[in-house]
């Protein structure tokens, strides 16, 4: 088990990636959908829709699991964060969509008006996830100790990703 203070995971949560966040349908099927997010330090903060099948979901069951991976495959390492989510509305959300949008967008999409406000109207709501249980993995650390480094020292063992 890892820590919100463990470096790997201040990394992934501070840095600028895609995350996958799940959440259980009325059916109880899982909804997965990939996120934009941002740390406080405390909770994790997803933008989204109110009428979005993930921020439906969460008003019954607030359950939900966020993974965020370096994508990778030489350096492969991420972390998954269990916890609970709670819907923020108002100036709550506000001010955490837009701390989430400044991570994602740069200043001349925010103040584009074909942008930013469209954002800021779409994600009407947030949710706020408090992290219950943190797993890290680190395949570099794998590759040193069961590989001896072969795996992200070739280049040609690891096929690259489609981006």
């Amino acid at each position: 088990m890892a820590s919100l203070a463990d470096v790997l995971v201040r990394q992934l949560l501070d840095g600028r990636h895609i995350a996958s966040l799940a959440t259980e349908n009325p059916d109880s099927s899982i909804h997965m959908v990939a996120v934009w997010y941002w740390f406080d330090g405390t909770h994790v903060y997803v933008a989204t829709s109110s009428r979005s099948r993930k921020a439906r979901n969460l008003q019954s069951k607030p359950k939900v699991s966020l993974m965020i991976d370096a994508r990778d495959p030489a350096a492969s390492y991420g972390i998954t964060i269990a916890g609970t989510a709670q819907i923020l509305t108002a100036e709550m959300s506000r001010n955490s969509n837009a701390q989430i949008h400044r991570k994602y967008l740069s200043e001349a999409a925010l103040s584009d008006a074909r942008v930013g406000p469209v954002f800021a109207a779409w994600d009407d709501v947030t949710i706020q996830i408090a992290p219950a249980s943190v797993i890290a993995w680190d395949m570099r650390e794998a590759d040193r100790q069961f590989f001896g480094g072969v795996l992200g020292g070739n280049p040609a063992y690891l096929l690259p990703l489609l981006r």
